[in-house]
């Protein structure tokens, strides 16, 4: 196995981003892409990552490989990535071998470790609504309710989407109608509502780092889920359980 990269802030990015939820997680080394699908330890979110071999400037895998790391050992190797630099990948004497080759080369082994591997099988969700809009309009608004509450309710009624969040006294309600960059469908003339953690949210919501737009679909009472691309390189995609709670 050997995987080269000329742009090394795709993976150090959404290394960064996975860590925020995941602490440890396999990789699996495809012949078409490496892959990654875990669960946060608390059972609530789940992480759903897939880099193509397009992506990569080199790319030799001759069998499917999967490599246990821990994802803030290597985050902390990534951070020294310069984005001029170029990632080099290996396996070597059972280590994640990553070397930096730029004006220098730096060359860090990270150990492999054992987690209990467990099949994490990607549930089938089916969706009466999607939203596509701009990375940064679904992050602004939930950073606006953010300042008021600890949940957030996303509302679809009459092509509008509406970020709503109550705290003990203060309100916040975001509108935003499908018109420009945001694109609503619905395939239901009911208003569709559900709850989340702004928490959870938040983290899930740097992945504006690695992709411009991001595609948003819930329903009442049902997980989210959120889903980021850059075309022949990542995608990156999130599902959240929702908080069910009587009003």
């Amino acid at each position: 196995m050997r995987l080269s990269l000329a742009e090394p802030n795709y993976l150090k990015d959404s290394v960064s981003i996975i860590s925020e939820l995941v602490n440890e997680a396999v990789f699996k080394v495809k012949p078409n892409a490496v892959e990654l699908v875990a669960m946060d330890p608390a059972n609530v979110a789940m992480v759903i990552f897939k880099m193509l071999s397009s992506a990569f400037v080199e790319y030799q895998v001759d069998k499917e490989v999967d490599i246990a790391i821990n994802l803030a050992n290597l985050k902390q190797i990534l951070k020294r990535a310069k984005s001029s630099d170029t990632l080099v990948l290996e396996l070597a004497e059972d280590k994640l071998k990553v070397q930096l080759k730029g004006e220098n080369t730096r060359t860090f082994f990270l150990p492999i470790i054992d987690i209990e591997d467990k099949e994490q099988r990607i549930p089938d969700l089916k969706f009466p609504v999607s939203i596509k809009t701009k990375t940064n309009v679904l992050s602004e608004a939930i950073e606006d309710v953010g300042v008021v509450a600890e949940s957030v309710s996303l509302v679809i009624n009459d092509k509008v989407l509406t970020v709503l969040a109550e705290g003990d006294l203060s309100k916040a309600k975001i509108e935003i109608p499908s018109k420009g960059d945001t694109i609503i469908v619905s395939e239901s003339p009911d208003t569709i509502k559900a709850k989340y953690s702004i928490e959870y949210l938040k983290k899930m919501m740097t992945a504006s780092k690695v992709a411009d737009d991001v595609t948003i679909q819930f329903n009442k009472d049902y997980p989210l889920k959120l889903d980021y691309k850059s075309v022949d390189k990542i995608f990156l995609s999130f599902i959240l359980a929702p908080r069910v709670e009587s009003d």
